[in-house]
């Protein structure tokens, strides 16, 4: 196969995005199985390209337009979105069909016009839309959804109607790099999909609650969803939909996380204890050292537990970096309904414990108990005390998990 031939997802609709095999960070969010970024090309009477693509992959999307249509014969482009992995090839499409009309959002409009406007975005044809608005393709029907906050206050989708599919942009999506381009072809892409919730949507929730409601307001029941980003949902549409639900709501499971670093084992030492009083308990525990394991994997874990003990040892009177920057990561994300236990070790003087419960109080988040810090390190009474406190977080976290 041609490695530019574009991919028919349906009748007359193609996707003809790029994928990025060496896609490793994605601003701040760690992608060890690379990305993709999506655009799709529906021939009709009317011809439309939904998004487009990252810059530097433009030449790679206009080889796969061509393989189906001459590029300038494009009627319409929408912009479901201004960040720039999706609009930033839209000027070199302007440039080709000068003519096309371009759909965004309100915002959308007011974004691309102040990204833009050294492109020459004052000559495109912007139109407007809102939720509910409609375009006439020739057969079918694009209906344009508000999604604003799904990530950035821009943010809008495009449902085609007839054949039930909903080009979702970011929402729905995970950085996935592979050959394949359906959920059905690939093992563990509603786990992909976690991923991506919990560092991109997590502290979005309560407007993807609002959302969830729209569609079914809308009556908009896609048999399909074309995300922006990873894998094409058409076996796992219902699941995927009802799962952004669960998390939105904050479900944990019965499970407790523990995350530490460690200078010279003390730190560790206590979270091993804690662990173990947590298996004591017959409670799920993870345990992840924070420069042995991506951030963005361990997001997940926190969405997922409703109890997250973190340790630190003390460097410089203040916490680890590491720690430090994560706790700056979380209190961005702002998961809710946890509870969290503090815990940590130093020499001549403290300060990593002082300086996390500063980080929680000001994050707003809730602490579980006490927190702990021993100094030098733990003897023997301390690996107890951290034992029965992991017994008493594996309790919690029992009573805390919510469905």
């Amino acid at each position: 196969m041609d490695d530019n031939e574009p991919l028919k997802i349906a009748e007359g609709i193609y996707w003809v995005g790029v994928v990025d095999w060496n896609l490793r960070d994605f601003h701040g969010y760690e992608t060890p199985k690379g990305g993709s970024y999506n655009a799709y090309l529906i021939i009709d009477e009317k011809i439309a390209l939904i998004d487009t693509v990252k810059a530097t992959f433009s030449e790679e999307m206009l080889k796969r337009i061509k393989k189906i249509v001459d590029p300038s014969k494009i009627d319409y482009v929408i912009s479901n979105h201004v960040e720039m992995d999706h609009s930033s090839s839209i000027s070199t499409i302007m440039d080709i069909a000068p003519g096309a009309k371009l759909f965004a959002s309100s915002k959308g409009q007011t974004g691309l016009s102040e990204h833009y406007k050294e492109d020459g975005c004052e000559n495109w044809n912007f139109q407007v839309v809102k939720t509910g608005d409609e375009i006439s393709l020739g057969k079918r029907t694009l209906m344009f959804i508000e999604a604003t906050m799904l990530h950035w206050p821009d943010s809008m989708q495009t449902y085609l109607k007839e054949d039930k599919i909903l080009f979702s942009n970011d929402a729905f999506g995970q950085h996935i790099a592979t050959s394949k381009r359906f959920d059905d072809e690939v093992e563990d892409v509603m786990e992909d999909a976690a991923i991506y919730y919990a560092n991109i949507l997590l502290p979005f929730s309560p407007q993807v609650l609002k959302y969830v409601e729209k569609l079914k307001e809308l009556d908009v029941s896609p048999e399909m969803i074309a995300p922006a980003h990873g894998l094409i949902w058409r076996k796992g549409v219902s699941r995927v939909i009802e799962e952004y639900g669960k998390w939105a709501r904050g479900y944990s499971l019965p499970k407790l996380l523990v995350i530490y670093d460690s200078m010279w084992g003390s730190t560790e030492k206590m979270a091993m204890e804690i662990v173990e009083g947590v298996r004591s308990a017959g409670v799920e525990v993870r345990l992840r050292h924070l420069r042995k394991n991506d951030w963005s994997m361990t997001m997940k874990e926190v969405m997922e537990s409703p109890v997250i003990a973190i340790g630190s040892p003390t460097m410089n009177n203040r916490m680890f970096y590491t720690i430090s920057g994560f706790l700056t990561y979380v209190a961005g994300l702002r998961p809710k309904g946890k509870k969290y236990f503090l815990f940590g070790s130093y020499g001549w003087g403290g300060g990593a414990v002082k300086g996390m419960e500063k980080e929680i109080e000001s994050a707003k988040f809730e602490l579980a108990m006490e927190s702990m810090q021993v100094k030098f390190r733990p003897y023997e009474e301390d690996k107890r005390a951290c034992r029965d406190i992991g017994y008493k977080l594996g309790e919690m976290a029992k009573e805390n998990a919510k469905s």
